[in-house]
């Protein structure tokens, strides 16, 4: 039964970390046949992580492939023969010293979408450089931007640089590139750089510092904590809610609701001069209740009002459970799929997979028979699995 809206696609990952891996999962999730190829001999993904455990790495099967020798890359060059789109993660030059550059690939498959995931592009000053997602995102203005005023910046995990910026931007164009060659008969390379992705995030921001709505400090503007209705509060047992009425009916519901619009000569909402004193106002009232005392006042109203919960509370929030925003897979409990499909749900198929693991059945499902399969195995070629 088909699965999902990407069901048909079939992809080739080149085992890496970070933003290609989930790029890949998203793929997975919605339906694509995600084919991971793994280094023969490899014991986890670089990081002491064991692939069984990368909750990034469900949905797909693994084939691990000795590229050493010639007859694994030609096995690799067959599979991206076989497939709608590839995805790697090294840096510049790495594929095409393996012989599996794009060259290679769309001389044996013309309709090919290859992705490539780094942080600086395949071209540009920094283009060999290592670096991780503070870097890129450092580049681009989007760190610069976060954090509180007169400190030093704060990085938003790594949400911005490796996920937003290129796993969601390289599952975007490589997208895009499929549809277009349905039309063109003809692939094409993808490009996905963190550093554009994350600089492409940022668009909102650098049109309202164009237009003088934005000033280029931290934590002095409208959506940076700037505002003292936008921010977070701790309440009296220590944990933290979030408010964000931004907009003057919602700003009147919270005050309404919490008490603060009886207060005498409360600032203005857009008094800026006053925000300081607004901001202890709040922050104030706030500390006379709970977290889950303000929860049952404010929770579900218009004030744009959110508790603050941790990893361990969220799957619990009981809009999240009426969503199944959280699935638990093989006791590990994480995100479901998203977004939602009305007609082609996307699922989770499989756990994560170990190297090599379930690779001779993806195989065969790839058009090789079982004497190639076998073959493969016996010459060292491929993992054999037990």
């Amino acid at each position: 039964m088909s699965v999902g809206p990407l069901s048909g696609i079939k992809v080739v990952e080149f085992a890496g970390i970070g933003p290609g891996p989930f790029c890949c999962m998203l793929l997975a999730d919605l339906g694509a046949d995600v084919l991971r190829v793994d280094r023969l001999g490899a014991a986890d993904l670089g990081v002491g992580l064991d692939p069984r455990k990368d909750v990034a790495g469900r949905g797909r099967r693994s084939v691990a492939i000795d590229l050493k020798k010639p007859e694994g890359v030609a096995l690799a060059v067959d599979l991206m023969a076989k497939a709608d789109i590839v995805v790697e993660g090294f840096r510049p030059g790495v594929m095409e010293r393996l012989g599996l550059g794009p060259e290679v690939a769309l001389a044996r498959n013309p309709k090919l979408v290859y992705g490539r995931m780094t942080g600086w592009g395949q071209h540009g000053t920094l283009a060999h450089a290592a670096g991780h997602d503070i870097n890129y995102i450092a580049l681009t203005g989007a760190l610069h931007a976060i954090g509180r005023p007169g400190d030093k910046p704060v990085p938003p995990l790594n949400l911005v640089g490796d996920f937003g910026g290129g796993a969601l931007y390289l599952a975007f164009g490589m997208l895009a590139a499929v549809i277009e060659a349905r039309t063109s008969g003809k692939g094409q390379v993808v490009d996905a750089a963190m550093t554009d992705g994350a600089a492409s995030l940022m668009t909102m921001f650098y049109g309202m510092k164009g237009i003088g709505m934005w000033r280029d400090e931290r934590g002095v503007n409208l959506l940076d904590t700037g505002a003292p209705w936008y921010d977070t509060f701790e309440c009296a047992d220590g944990k933290f809610v979030a408010l964000g009425a931004i907009e003057g009916k919602f700003y009147a519901e919270f005050l309404a609701k919490t008490g603060l619009a009886d207060e005498p000569d409360l600032p203005k909402q857009y008094e800026t001069r006053r925000w300081p004193e607004l901001r202890e106002r709040i922050a104030a009232r706030f500390r006379q209740k709970t977290r889950d005392e303000w929860c049952a006042i404010l929770e579900g109203s218009d004030a744009c009002f959110a508790p603050v919960l941790s990893l361990d509370e969220a799957p619990k929030h009981p809009h999240n459970v009426a969503r199944g925003t959280f699935i638990e897979v093989d006791g590990i409990v994480q995100p479901a799929p998203a977004p939602r499909f009305s007609r082609t749900p996307g699922a989770v198929r499989s756990n994560p997979a170990g190297i090599g693991e379930r690779g001779a059945a993806a195989l065969k499902d790839w058009g090789f028979d079982d004497a190639a399969v076998a073959g493969m195995a016996s010459a060292g070629l491929i993992k054999a699995e037990a």
